[in-house]
């Protein structure tokens, strides 16, 4: 795995196609690879062991605290004429969308729940309260994100086809928009999750054919026409006379959820010290080796537990790409045990408060809007991993 050859048997992962200075670099053998890999296999296979009433109930208190903050915001929106009241119910309607994308939606969809065998915890038929369908969703994400993870030319969430995230997209003009583009997608996120699997930019290119992608249309077609119908249409008719602060408040509402979950997803994979790899570094890696990989790119974000919650605990983005099938739940309780390996195998373990981490994000997008030649590269932590075992 990893770059270009070193003598003989290793391979440099320096974690950015660029090849910034790298710090003193970690080298791994072929047998703490491996290691690493049995490892972390083994503390998965102890939490699926444990799983059971907890987790089940752990999910139906979640679901049931969704639908009472829904209730309960569309209730108070029938009082515009009461403004903290209508604001209170913009903030729970807001709160009830991130629960439904982030906890339960994005989870279930990764098949968390499934061993549970309850169609209303199913991944293949699970549909989620936002414009993007879900089966195109799990493509994107579920297999091209997490089996790709951060490899430059594979995992388009790496700038998501508008942003420059990495010092090795080669800069054009374009990316001067950077910062502009970043805060766009953020306001319109459900949108542009919604457009993703579209690969527009290939479109544009002449790489994909718009008949190609007519199924896809259609189902965003479909699913954005009801998400538009229910929220802007039907909930504001049923308010009656106060039909317009109403669809101004469920505006509002997807506007909180879009804000938030593009800060918990950024923060997840772009502050500083998040690396990224080529179609090469990755070629015919190992279980242990995707283990590393997943490690190095990604980044989690210290909070309470309540935070945690509203992350969809997607705040431990190291956990969740190295066991995203699990509850997302339990990553709390394998943070501490993960990061005991990236101490023992001198791995990074990159986490931080969620002011640094945000902060660091908006660094690399205003960054990056420039060419390498005027900004430079940042040192980052090199690790070489030995990918075959050297003889006796």
């Amino acid at each position: 795995m990893f770059g270009i050859p070193l003598p003989a048997v290793s391979l440099p992962f320096f974690g950015s196609s660029a090849k910034a200075e790298a710090l003193t670099p970690t080298v791994l053998s072929y047998e703490q690879v491996q290691e690493l890999g049995r490892e972390l296999d083994e503390l998965r296979a102890r939490t699926v062991a444990k799983l059971g009433d907890t987790d089940r109930e752990y999910i139906y208190n979640i679901v049931k605290t969704q639908r009472g903050f829904e209730i309960a915001g569309r209730a108070m929106m029938y009082l515009p004429f009461l403004p903290p009241v209508w604001l209170a119910g913009v903030g729970a309607l807001g709160v009830s969308k991130i629960l439904d994308n982030m906890e339960i939606g994005h989870n279930v969809m990764h098949g968390q729940y499934d061993w549970m065998r309850e169609p209303g915890f199913n991944s293949e038929v699970f549909e989620w309260d936002t414009v993007c369908p879900a089966d195109q969703w799990k493509h994107s994400h579920n297999y091209m994100h997490h089996t790709f993870t951060n490899i430059v030319g594979k995992d388009r969430d790496i700038g998501y086809g508008i942003l420059r995230m990495d010092e090795g997209q080669k800069w054009n003009p374009y990316y001067l928009g950077n910062p502009v583009y970043a805060f766009l997608l953020m306001t319109f996120f459900e949108w542009g999750v919604m457009l993703h699997d579209l690969e527009s930019e290939n479109i544009i290119q002449g790489k994909r054919k718009w008949h190609d992608v007519k199924p896809l249309l259609q189902g965003m077609w479909r699913k954005a026409g009801r998400q538009v119908l229910k929220d802007y249409v039907i909930f504001p008719a049923l308010s009656g006379p106060f039909f317009v602060t109403t669809l101004v408040g469920n505006v509002g509402a997807n506007l909180i959820r879009n804000l938030w979950t593009y800060s918990i997803i950024f923060c997840g994979h772009f502050p500083t010290g998040v690396q990224t790899f080529t179609e090469e570094e990755t070629a015919d890696e190992s279980r242990g080796e995707w283990y590393v990989r997943q490690m190095l790119g990604s980044a989690n974000i210290e909070g309470s537990p309540l935070f945690h919650i509203m992350s969809g605990n997607l705040s431990h983005q190291i956990e969740h790409h190295l066991f995203p099938d699990l509850p997302a739940h339990r990553y709390p309780e394998l943070a501490p045990e993960v990061k005991a390996l990236c101490d023992k195998y001198g791995l990074p373990y990159n986490t931080g408060g969620f002011f640094k981490q945000i902060g660091s994000v908006w660094g690399k997008i205003f960054k990056l809007a420039l060419p390498n030649s005027l900004t430079g590269s940042e040192p980052t932590v090199g690790v070489i991993v030995e990918r075959k075992k050297v003889a006796a």
